[in-house]
């Protein structure tokens, strides 16, 4: 491990190391908390939860979100469910085969502690949301249900239909409000983070934008926290919401805090695909419509411009469950994306682009369809009641999914099959973390996707929601003590100290330079052509050529950018156009790391898949002998150059081998 890389994992074994550094920890006491201040940035599940939590704790916390509404956050985009050990199945699970899982989906590229403290709590969570009203789905007995995600062979994804992430901010939401309403947390809407302020060393504040008036404000705080989500909107076209960016967590790298596998990137195989260049944004469907949903592609490319209804079985190309029998269409979304891709790169691609597969719910219909005859005791069932009785028991498992495919794209998937592409999603890699959640810089903190820490170079399905309120509920509240019990007698920090007046003179400086460059470019048109640079050299797929153009190509887009932008309107005012400029400059710079990182890496892993290092079959080759480790990169001024810094990863408690899913 570098020397500058300190990940403060506590001694002891892995089934009891958090059960006994958490009960041993130093603490802040009731009455010191009173006098300690603390800043959450974001009120996604991670920001909500964790704002909650230490509100509720004692501490006096202020809480920002450029929402006009902490429910407005992306969390609430999250469709399929949320992991936990819950073993309500009886089905073999374990906190265990929770670890593994998560572990083994990652491709070895994790931290085992973090792992398997996130397996442990992830059985809190469930609890605390039921408790809270969260409206998961249950079965006929009243016992919370589950259904199964990829890249693992039990059921133990919680689920409220396909709004799981909505239901579940709710009840963040609800727990913020109660102590927004009891005045221990100071909510800021409207309000972004532009850059944080550092005092001998340590994170004590923020420069916030007011996004309504535009006037730069200074806030201070003992500690800073960030939960300001992932950044896969540097590739243009994702499945995160417009607004989704890098910039809190991008100004956090420049003043010292590590970024870590910035190339680990997630593309998610089940989403709508392109339509075309008038898009800004793709829609998700969910991962858990692989539970019933088979894919499959025509096996001669003369029958890909046919009706799928018209193409018999024995034309079907079933591709997932014929390569991968063990898991079938539940194999991980990496290796679900890279099997569409190979298949369409066949010329056996569907639909106007032939950049789509099917996903078909007919046998699923017929399934359920003859389950339920029999159980309302209709003897010798029509295949029109199949049908009928069959598309009500998927419609009541997925109703709101196939309603919104059925919006955007003007077909009934109760009666065609979906088309579905892989598209950029979601983000491994993030600011790097040690045990307690802090980054490199003391007082600043890091949650859920914007950090590293638990999904190494693939995140398995509804994992994103667990580790978000994992972070923010049950983690943080302990390990923010850590560092805060030092700083009890530190009395409130003042934003007139000199370092406040510098940052916000920085941000200034950077705001009136995109305003004063008056080009002749939009900044949409910038962000385009980035994304397309990212997608075609550092996205399904990498190669040491295509990585060595892009980091040119992207070095002459950000200079181009700084010199031809228009930004029109004025800093004194709500203008959404000046906003997207600072997020795009931020991505300028981060798309080129990420490029870094991805030629640096010379291995094939999770989502990091380089062309030159593949087994047989096309599967991921990785190299543990000289890449196990997380590439964590320090920057090193304007002329955008970074240091690698490597934390070595080792694992004790599971044999590190070959990942297969067949």
């Amino acid at each position: 491990m570098s020397d500058k890389l300190k990940a403060n994992i506590p001694e002891g074994d892995l089934a009891t190391k958090w059960e006994q550094y958490r009960g041993t920890m130093p603490l802040v006491a009731p009455n010191n908390k009173r006098r300690i201040d603390v800043i959450v940035v974001g009120t996604g599940l991670a920001g909500a939860s964790a704002a909650a939590t230490l509100g509720e704790l004692g501490y006096n916390v202020k809480c920002f979100t450029f929402h006009d509404s902490p429910r407005r956050a992306h969390s609430v985009a999250a469709q399929g469910g949320i992991n936990a050990a819950k073993n309500y199945q009886n089905d073999g699970d374990s906190v265990y085969r929770l670890f593994y899982d998560t572990i083994k989906g990652g491709d070895y590229r994790s931290r085992e502690a973090n792992v398997h403290r996130l397996a442990e709590v992830s059985r809190n969570i469930i609890d605390q949301c039921a408790a809270q009203g969260v409206p998961f789905a249950r079965e006929y007995g009243g016992l919370l249900a589950n259904r199964s995600f990829g890249g693992v062979q039990v059921k133990r994804t919680f689920y409220a239909r396909g709004q799981t992430g909505q239901q579940l901010l709710i009840g963040a939401y609800s727990a913020l409000s109660r102590q927004i309403s009891a005045g221990s947390v100071d909510m800021y809407n409207r309000h972004e983070m532009l850059d944080v302020v550092i005092v001998d060393g340590k994170a004590r504040g923020i420069i916030a934008r007011n996004l309504v008036t535009g006037k730069l404000e200074r806030f201070a705080a003992h500690c800073v926290i960030l939960a300001t989500g992932g950044y896969g909107n540097v590739f243009y076209l994702s499945t995160n919401a417009m607004n989704s960016n890098v910039s809190a967590a991008w100004r956090a790298h420049r003043r010292g805090a590590y970024m870590a596998n910035p190339c680990f990137t997630q593309i998610h195989p089940t989403c709508i695909p392109v339509s075309g260049e008038y898009q800004s944004k793709l829609t998700l469907m969910s991962e858990s419509l692989r539970n019933d949903g088979r894919v499959w592609v025509p096996k001669k490319a003369e029958d890909c411009n046919k009706d799928p209804r018209q193409i018999p079985e024995e034309d079907r190309d079933y591709y997932l469950e014929r390569i991968y029998p063990a898991f079938g269409n539940l194999v991980p979304r990496d290796v679900a994306s890279r099997a569409a891709k190979y298949v369409c790169d066949e010329g056996r691609g569907v639909g106007s682009s032939k950049l789509a597969v099917y996903l078909d719910f007919a046998s699923a219909i017929q399934r359920y369809g003859k389950s339920a005859a029999n159980m309302k005791g209709i003897a010798n069932a029509t295949k029109e009641q199949i049908t009928e009785l069959g598309e009500q028991v998927v419609k009541e498992k997925y109703g709101n999914l196939f309603h919104m495919y059925e919006k955007i794209t003007d077909e009934n998937p109760y009666k065609t099959p979906m088309r579905i592409y892989p598209a950029v999603h979601y983000t491994m890699g993030g600011i790097w973390v040690d045990y307690n959640l802090q980054t490199t810089v003391p007082g600043l903190f890091a949650l859920g996707e914007a950090n590293f820490s638990d999904h190494g170079a693939n995140r398995l399905g509804a994992s994103a929601l667990m580790q978000g309120l994992a972070d923010g509920y049950f983690v943080i509240p302990y390990t923010v003590g850590v560092f805060l019990s030092k700083e009890i007698r530190t009395p409130q920090i003042s934003t007139n100290l000199p370092e406040f007046e510098s940052a916000e003179k920085d941000v200034k400086s950077r705001i009136e330079h995109l305003l004063n460059v008056n080009g002749s470019q939009s900044v949409e048109s910038f962000h385009r052509r980035l994304g397309k640079i990212m997608w075609e050299y550092c996205g399904m797929s990498r190669n040491a050529e295509g990585l060595t153009k892009a980091r040119k190509m992207i070095q002459e887009l950000r200079a181009e950018y700084h010199k031809d932008v228009f930004v029109p309107g004025s800093n004194d005012e709500f203008n959404p156009e000046l906003e997207k400029a600072l997020r795009v400059a931020d991505f300028l710079e981060l798309g080129e790391l990420m490029v870094c990182d991805a030629l640096d890496r010379n291995e094939s892993c999770g989502g990091h898949f380089r062309e030159e290092y593949q087994a047989e079959g096309g599967e991921a080759e990785r190299n543990d002998k000289e890449y196990m480790y997380v590439a964590a990169w320090e920057y090193q001024g304007e002329n955008q150059n970074w240091e690698l810094h490597k934390e070595a990863l080792q694992y004790d408690n599971i044999e590190v081998k070959t990942r297969s899913y067949k």
